[in-house]
């Protein structure tokens, strides 16, 4: 059975009202190997929550957990749960695809399809059956992508002849046309220049009035420059392997100006990467 996440289940655990996704992840495997533990995390509701830590601490995981896009992974396994709209999306009766239709992801590396830029956005429409005008929910979506204006005469030109900048708004039109509750983004500024870099830091913040975004990079200025809240991960090296949990979460000015925890101290001062 497939259920409708569009309304709360009226028996899921009380709901936190701040928290469009409320996760309390014990952990997470990849076949035997231990890639996450103890990381309970949230997405608030029209804010942007930004995951840092060294590589390999397990952000992206973490971040591809919330929509269950690893389960493309078959030896992936979660032990916990993960709130959507007082539903646990890892019950047996929930349909992963319909999760992806409410969370949506952005990737690191911009993805747009071998067609035109009118049809990369309106792709996810079509797949879910979009009743609506479709011209005018395209253009609305590269109109909040901040997109219009540069393809508008251009819209049967190939996604892949646009600028790297511009395929990663064109991939964040795809993502909001379908009109999700969260966005998800996964390094979306790596493999941009600063300028386009610049132009997607201020889409976020424009997005996060529509949406709840939850956002994993590297670049702590860019984390202090957009996200409200901040979680830092970290990396486990007790017992010989390399697990990933969350140390620290708080208002963004707090973890990098007051943090907590010693460990997070020395990151953010850089003292170790």
């Amino acid at each position: 059975m497939s259920v409708n996440l569009s309304t709360p289940a009226t028996t899921a655990a009380a709901v936190n009202p701040q928290y469009a996704i409320s996760a309390s992840i014990d952990k997470i495997f990849y076949g035997d190997f231990l890639a996450v533990r103890d990381a309970v995390i949230g997405v608030e509701k029209g804010k942007i929550t930004g995951f840092i830590g060294p590589s390999g601490c397990g952000k992206s995981t973490v971040l591809r957990s919330l929509n269950r896009m690893n389960d493309l992974i078959p030896i992936f396994r979660l032990e916990g749960r993960v709130d959507f709209m007082g539903q646990d999306i890892y019950a047996k009766d929930i349909d992963p695809v319909s999760v992806r239709r409410h969370i949506g992801m952005v990737f690191q590396q911009p993805n747009p399809f071998s067609m035109s830029i009118f049809e990369n956005v309106a792709f996810g429409l079509r797949l879910n059956r979009f009743k609506g005008n479709m011209h005018e929910q395209v253009e609305r979506s590269l109109r909040r992508a901040g997109l219009w204006n540069e393809v508008k005469d251009k819209l049967k030109q190939n996604g892949l002849a646009l600028s790297g900048g511009q395929q990663q708004r064109l991939c964040i039109a795809r993502a909001i046309a379908i009109e999700p509750t969260v966005l998800l983004m996964d390094e979306p500024c790596s493999a941009l220049d600063p300028i386009a870099t610049r132009i997607v830091e201020e889409l976020m913040l424009e997005l996060k009035n529509d949406y709840s975004v939850a956002i994993v990079t590297h670049n702590m200025q860019q984390a202090q420059r957009v996200a409200d809240i901040t979680a830092f991960f970290s990396v486990d090296v007790s017992k010989g392997g390399r697990t990933g949990y969350l140390v620290e979460k708080g208002p963004t000015a707090e973890v990098f100006g007051n943090p907590r925890e010693q460990l997070t101290r020395e990151y953010v001062s850089g003292q170790f990467s």
